[in-house]
């Protein structure tokens, strides 16, 4: 449902933005860095979005690379302790006080 949500929102934001720029195509001059150009309009809206868009994805992916890593780390660690209470003869009670903890979580998430 969420995945919907954000690809409903995202056509509709594409048709706002593609409205506005044919609307919108009186050349322009434009300042680059170190010489100036006219373009159409058009192309500086389409252009500027593309590159937002790029730039947005560009940090969520680096984001989500980062969150893999430290889940994949914290999973080590995770299974190197339970073999460490194995040994101490600890994994029952570890798993009694997990399972009296899963309802409560559950509960949190419903909310």
């Amino acid at each position: 449902m969420r995945g919907q949500t954000y690809a409903i929102l995202a056509i509709i934001i594409v048709i706002i933005v593609a409205v506005f720029a044919v609307t919108n195509v009186e050349p322009v001059e434009v300042n680059y860095l170190f010489w100036t150009g006219e373009s159409p309009l058009i192309l500086v809206i389409l252009f500027s979005v593309l590159m937002g868009g790029i730039i947005t994805a560009a940090t969520g992916m680096v984001k989500l690379y980062q969150n893999q890593r430290q889940m994949k780390t914290l999973r080590e660690e995770n299974k190197k302790m339970r073999e460490v209470l194995k040994k101490n003869g600890l994994e029952k009670q570890l798993s009694e006080t997990k399972q009296q903890e899963e309802p409560v979580q559950n509960k949190k998430e419903q909310q």
